[in-house]
Order: C-alpha cells, then structure tokens, then sequence
C-alpha cells in the first residue's frame, strides 16, 4: 500500500468547483442511494472525499476513518468506511458519466472538421491475482489531450470500437484488438455514417474478398509486394456473418525496416515456443509489414497520413500509464468486487478532473 498525503483541507472547495455546474451532490447521492441518511456520512460531497482520500489518496480504511475524524467530517469506524464506499458505487459512476458528458471535443487536427480519437483499455489485477479482474476502457481526445470516454468492466468485457458513442467527425484509431468486423460496422450504424476509423489488422484478422466477391489472398498479394518504402492500398471486403452485408475496408500496406520486421519475427517465434504451438509460417511474411483498414475515402485521405496518424495511438498507451505510475490505480487493496468498483471509479474521477485542470495549462503562454 503506498503511503501518500492527503489534499490539504482548503483545497477541496476548488477541485468541487471543477465539477459541472449545476450538479448536485447530494441529489446525486440520494438518487443513486449511496446516502438515505445524512447523518453519519453529511452529504455527497463528504462521500466523495472519503472515496478520494480512500482511493487516489492511499489511505487504508483505519487511515481513512481517522482522517474523516480529524477533519470532523464524519465519525466512521473501519467497517464504517468500508460500508459507506461498498454502496457508493453507483454514485462514483454517475459522477463520471457526468463528467464525461461535460466534455466538448477537443481541437480538429490533420483533416478540417475531424476529430481525432483513440481507443485502447488497460488490465488491473486484484490482490495475489496473476490474470486480468478489471478492465477500464477508454477513448483518448487527441485534441484536447484528455479522456473523452472511460468505462470500467470485469475481466469478460471485451475491447471494441464502440465503447464510447462516436461525435460526428470523429475518426476513431485502435489496434489490432477491435478489427472486428460486427464491432467495425456497429460502430459505422451508431456513427450515421458521420464517423471513421483507422484500425491496425493481423494478416488473419478478417476473410477478405475484392469488391466483386473474388477471394482476395492477402499474404499473396503481400508477397507480391516491391521492396522499398512507399504504403501501397486495395480496396477489400471483409466478410460478416451469414446473410449480413459484408464491410468494405480500404487496406493500406507499410513494409517496416528490416530492423522492425526482425524484431517482431523474434516476438512471435518466442511466443510460439512459450505457447508450445508450431509457428505459421504466414506469420513471418506478415510480419514484415504493418497492415491498417479504414473506412476512410481515398479523395483527402491519402495513405501516409493515414498511417502517420495511426502512429499516433501511443498517447493513449501514455495516458494509462499515468494512470498507473502516477495514480497508482493498478495497486488496488480489495478483493471486493464493490469496493473495488468503488476505488477504481474514484482513480476515474481523478484522472477526468486531472484532465480538466491541464486545459489551463495548454491554454496558457509557453
């Protein structure tokens, strides 16, 4: 457990003040029946101190008690403290959909009009467990440089593409985990055709067909492809289910270095060995290229800013990383499904607000 201090007191009014106006802390807290009493816990937003200093403070459950205590915020033992935050999870997820939902999109970048978004999740652990128990997935604002989307799962909730309503204009960029073909197309349906993605693809990923329904061979094709650096595209198919329309998809091609494609055979003959499973040998062809699918158009779109934008999706691998490394929200303390809901939840609140505060600094002088 790490040991950190508290927010001194005269600070909290201000990090209140960052929350959308008009919400009401306590009307939130009743609501969601975190709190049908006040008087041993005295309002909302009492509850989300105590969860805040339990949470991204650090504090044990004795710690916290005492500190509620000094600051005579409320008279809770351990158990206490553990009860109040147990029922407070359906009010720390409120409070992040609202905070969410006060979000403006950032900043259009590359293309007039687009707003660049990427999409990724992270895995924590609880407690002595070696696998993944939770899951918090999020959409990364390239524009404003903060979360637009985030979203907390148990372990059986799957990565993809439409987690997080896409705004129109919006180009959504992931990594080879969401090139899946239902999740592509729900993503375009929920989108009104008012959004695209950028989405890296395995060789084996999708059965790819030309336009005109011809089997289309990839690795062939990427056999056939000239040595040299320039990104090279076709148009494919990507078969659905039976009797569903199948996804056109533009595939854009980058032969990597030599460097880079030795590098990733050596990944996946290490991870053969590990797994005890024969290599395909397709793998290794495939391997000396990297392979990205929009439903971007060809007209303004062109193939090295395609890629050069997918290059982009490091930021939000960065944004989780802060997470952890300066939030510390992979060291959770509990095995308790609700009071771990309710720690993490609290780390997302946190990292929101977090987001919040940077926008002053971008907006001012260097």
């Amino acid at each position: 457990m790490q040991s950190s201090a508290s927010v001194p007191s005269d600070q909290f009014p201000d990090l209140l003040k960052r929350l959308p106006a008009g919400l009401d802390l306590d009307l939130l807290a009743r609501e969601t029946k975190a709190i049908q009493r006040d008087r041993k816990i005295g309002g909302g937003a009492n509850l989300l101190r105590l969860a805040l200093a339990r949470g991204p403070g650090g504090f044990s459950l004795r710690q916290s008690s005492g500190w509620v205590s000094l600051l005579d915020i409320a008279e809770l033992s351990n158990p206490g403290v553990h009860y109040r935050l147990k029922h407070a999870v359906a009010f720390l997820a409120a409070l992040v959909t609202r905070l969410l939902a006060a979000k403006a999109p950032g900043a259009r970048l590359r293309w007039p009009g687009r707003t660049l978004r990427l999409a990724d999740g992270t895995c924590v652990s609880k407690p002595g467990s070696k696998g993944t128990d939770w899951r918090v997935h999020g959409v990364l604002d390239l524009g404003s440089g903060g979360f637009s989307h985030l979203e907390l799962t148990d372990k059986h909730g799957a990565e993809a593409l439409d987690r997080g309503a896409p705004v129109p204009g919006e180009i959504r960029i992931g990594d080879r985990n969401y090139a899946r073909v239902p999740v592509l197309k729900r993503f375009l349906a929920e989108a009104c055709g008012k959004a695209d993605f950028i989405v890296r693809a395995g060789w084996n990923a999708f059965q790819l067909t030309t336009p005109r329904g011809k089997s289309f061979d990839l690795i062939g094709h990427l056999k056939s492809l000239p040595a040299g650096m320039k990104p090279h595209e076709v148009n494919v198919c990507a078969a659905a289910a039976r009797d569903k329309t199948a996804l056109p998809l533009r595939l854009i091609i980058q032969r990597k270095t030599p460097e880079a494609a030795e590098a990733t055979r050596l990944a996946l003959r290490r991870a053969a060995i590990k797994k005890g499973k024969t290599l395909d040998p397709r793998s290794l062809i495939a391997a000396e290229f990297m392979i990205v699918v929009t439903s971007l158009p060809k007209k303004g779109y062109r193939a090295a800013d395609i890629l050069a934008v997918y290059r982009l999706r490091w930021q939000i691998e960065l944004a989780f990383k802060r997470l952890k490394s300066l939030l510390h929200m992979d060291k959770l303390p509990t095995r308790n499904e609700q009071t771990s809901r309710s720690w993490l939840y609290a780390h997302l609140i946190v990292a929101l607000l977090s987001d919040d505060l940077s926008q002053d600094f971008l907006a001012s002088s260097p």
